[in-house]
């Protein structure tokens, strides 16, 4: 291990990098890149181009949303497969059928103008459909271990020809329990391959992999989600009864624009959601046991920005990617410091201001400490916000409401009178009269709420 690890490169997340024109890129590749809107790689894909085209065996440490994809898939098809080979070439491994499809979807793009043959396999799909795509000369599969594993045993998908094999989100992979299936993939293909293994955290499973299953790799380390975490403003609430309260009052003060919010088990997904509804918010969960098609709901209202709040398992919310995703609220403190750092890198993306908020109870005490060595994460401690918090925030909120509502240019001689109004004694008085008047019910339905908590 030691020898690889004096092959390390240190990459700086935004290095002066050229463009794709300027890459020695085959020319079918830089025209799909450039339909993509790709103009210049980010430091991943620059890293890892040039030594995945010499068949280097490589460990890429980078943050979730830094272009990983493209890093593995622009090599492979610009280089790494032979068109003229109608027969399964490379293979990318992901922990979750959506993130397989998003890989595919994304490779497929890439090798469009080269006529190269992406092939998705993953559970909970008519296995036939996929024998015969596989059949049909399939140059890259992309899928996920256990229906990968279905398809090596049944000898339906052909490796003789394969030369790579990507990992993507291993550690994601590992923590999931796919262990046992990934060594079995690996005993069946062949031992002269060239081997990317992409994770977002290393982990001593990881570096355990990378040591005895890949040939002398390189290890590339770019900013992990240890360091994404770093850049986002992180906040913990200490939390002694009743969660779900404490949770509405965090929201009414903290107001995040969108935020994913997780929870340790499937039932307290469903219990959150409901809660949020109830209190008039848009929001819906995901967990293992919904339909794939209440998913595929589900995320299409998130992607949309029709859904505010997302209330997730770790299993469930993995694969998945939200755009301009303002928060990562843990309703349930996570249950090691790898899975802090994988929710909590989601928010805070290309260059963007993130925040996360934990829920923490006395139990949870030993492993917010535990974050702050590992990782140096120290989060801010705020008090749980009480009923003058609230109000407060509701009253900034009329106000902004009012200053918006009212911001055209007023008429002269109402600028006179509301100056003379307010030297009057009871120029308060007025005004509070003025505003019951002018907004009524919804100043009687925020009181009403403030006394429900």
């Amino acid at each position: 291990m030691n020898e690889a690890s004096a092959q390390a490169v240190q990459t700086e997340e935004s290095p002066n990098v050229p463009s794709f024109e300027e890459m020695p890129l085959s020319d079918d590749v830089k025209q799909a890149l450039s339909e993509m809107g790709y103009t210049r790689p980010t430091a991943v894909q620059h890293a890892v181009y040039d030594p995945a085209i010499r068949g280097c065996d490589l460990v890429v440490q980078a943050r979730t949303g830094t272009g990983k994809t493209a890093a593995f898939g622009i090599p492979l098809a610009d280089q790494m497969i032979k068109r003229s080979l109608r027969a399964p070439q490379a293979l990318v491994l992901a922990p979750t059928r959506e993130l397989a499809i998003q890989v595919s979807r994304e490779i497929d793009r890439i090798g469009c103008k080269r006529g190269i043959r992406v092939v998705t396999v993953y559970g909970g799909a008519p296995i036939q459909r996929q024998i015969d795509a596989l059949r049909d000369g399939a140059q890259l599969i992309v899928g996920t271990p256990g229906r990968v594993l279905d398809h090596l045993r049944r000898g339906t998908l052909a490796i003789a020809d394969l030369r790579a094999l990507v990992l993507d989100e291993a550690d994601e992979m590992l923590s999931m329990g796919f262990e046992r299936e990934l060594h079995a993939i690996l005993e069946f293909l062949p031992s002269k391959r060239q081997t990317l293994l992409f994770s977002a955290t290393l982990p001593p499973e990881i570096v355990r992999m990378a040591s005895t299953k890949l040939r002398n790799p390189q290890f590339i380390y770019l900013s992990g989600d240890h360091v994404g975490a770093l850049e986002v403003l992180h906040f913990v609430y200490l939390v002694r009864k009743d969660k779900g309260d404490a949770l509405l009052r965090i929201i009414e003060v903290e107001n995040p624009e969108s935020a994913l919010v997780f929870c340790n088990t499937k039932d307290d997904t469903e219990r959150v959601a409901s809660m949020l509804q109830r209190a008039g918010y848009d929001a819906d969960w995901l967990n293992g046991d919904l339909a794939q098609s209440e998913r595929e709901r589900v995320m299409t209202r998130s992607q949309e920005g029709k859904l505010r709040f997302l209330v997730a398992t770790d299993v469930a919310a993995r694969g998945i990617d939200i755009s301009h995703l303002t928060h990562v609220i843990n309703y349930d403190f996570p249950d090691s410091s790898e899975a802090y750092v994988h929710r909590t890198g989601r928010t805070g993306r290309m260059g963007r201001t993130g925040t996360a908020i934990s829920l923490i109870t006395p139990h949870d005490i030993g492993a917010l400490y535990y974050l702050r060595l590992t990782y140096k994460i120290r989060p801010f401690e705020k008090q749980l916000p009480t009923e003058g918090d609230i109000k407060t925030r509701a009253h900034t909120d009329m106000i902004s409401m009012l200053a918006e509502a009212f911001a055209a240019e007023p008429h002269p001689d109402d600028v006179a009178l509301a100056r003379r109004l307010l030297t009057h004694d009871r120029c308060e008085h007025i005004i509070a009269g003025l505003l019951r008047n002018h907004l009524g019910d919804r100043i009687k339905s925020q009181e009403s709420a403030a006394e429900a908590r």
